[in-house]
């Protein structure tokens, strides 16, 4: 099965029945782990999670298979999410899919796999989209109408009735368009004014004011470029006004995730001998790039390149693990960790 955003909603029910390893790939990473989550609700039995690594299946591709087969300690079921970067666990789920063809397979739980950086193209979705019992989903940015039309379906689930379109698209703004981020701010707004789908209340601007919303470009960005630019000198006002402003930790790592999953698209289409400005220049010109953003993406292009790229993307898919694992010390782990990567990029100038 392959599914887009566009027609995942359909697909998704019949997928949680039938398939039994799903990959969720594309540009937008963010779309692509909602998805996921999507989809494990969705499961008839969906149990204890259990997270892996693409590179954990890397180094030991015959652990997936172990695991989707295995059961847990109280014989509960459970189901398998995989973060990885790009073909990470092409071998691992190849060695899963020769269990499973050859009979011995049988119980094994359902596998969820976010790749960041792949598409339906990578070596692991050929191995899945023609079977009838996996699916390939690939997710591509978002427009400000479509995140709107989610957040206004995340407010009714929540009990926010009648939300307005301009309030929805404020949402959508404050969250860079990262439904994840959206839905953060939908169930903050909803804790806030007592909602429930038992008993609904109406949201209003002073509301979303009262609870702290604030811009991408105002909140999370000047700190994922002070990062990823290499700015040392100004890293530690960053920190300092993360925490005096309160931003979310896990906000904060999204929207660098978000921005090297774009720079990592943008490296591929640099090619043999193509200059950054030329392809920024073209990226603009068909509105994939946003002109404030130029300056910032094309410095960072310069300091990220193939195999730094590739580790950095793995770095964050670690810290992410991180910090939903440790979330009393999220802010100390995430400020540890970009100034670390912040001196990474420096010493690339």
């Amino acid at each position: 099965m392959k599914a887009t955003q566009r027609d995942f909603a359909t697909i998704a029910p019949r997928a949680a029945l039938q398939a039994r390893i799903a990959f969720f790939c594309g540009p937008d990473e963010a779309g692509a782990a909602a998805a996921a989550d999507r989809l494990a609700a969705m499961l008839p039995d969906p149990g204890e999670r259990v997270d892996l690594s693409g590179g954990e299946l890397r180094s030991d591709p015959v652990r997936l298979g172990d695991e989707a087969r295995s059961v847990s300690l109280f014989g509960d079921t459970r189901h398998i999410l995989v973060r990885a970067a790009g073909d990470e666990a092409h071998d691992a789920v190849e060695n899963l899919l020769g269990l499973i063809d050859s009979g011995e397979g049988g119980g094994a739980c359902p596998v969820l796999i976010v790749a960041t950086s792949a598409t339906d193209k990578a070596r692991t979705a050929k191995l899945l989209e023609k079977r009838g019992d996996a699916l390939v989903a690939m997710f591509y940015p978002p427009d400000l109408a479509t995140v709107s039309k989610e957040v206004r379906a995340m407010a009714d689930v929540a009990g926010l009735r009648n939300m307005g379109n301009e309030l929805a698209e404020r949402i959508a703004r404050s969250a860079g368009l990262d439904v994840r981020l959206a839905q953060s701010e939908v169930t903050k707004l909803a804790l806030y004014l007592d909602a429930s789908p038992q008993a609904p209340r109406s949201a209003s601007a002073e509301d979303l004011d009262a609870i702290g919303a604030r811009t991408d470009e105002d909140g999370f960005m000047p700190l994922v470029n002070a990062v990823l630019s290499g700015e040392v000198g100004r890293l530690s006002g960053e920190l300092k006004r993360m925490r005096e402003i309160s931003l979310n930790p896990v906000g904060v790592l999204l929207a660098m995730e978000r921005r090297v999953a774009q720079l990592a698209q943008l490296a591929a289409k640099l090619g043999q001998g193509r200059r950054v400005g030329d392809l920024l220049d073209a990226e603009q010109k068909a509105h994939r790039v946003f002109w404030r953003d130029k300056r910032d993406l094309g410095v960072q292009l310069e300091r990220w390149k193939g195999p730094h790229l590739g580790r950095l993307v793995q770095r964050l898919a670690d810290l992410h693990r991180a910090l939903l694992g440790n979330s009393q010390a999220a802010e100390l782990l995430l400020a540890q960790e970009l100034a670390q990567i912040t001196r990474q990029a420096a010493a690339r100038r």
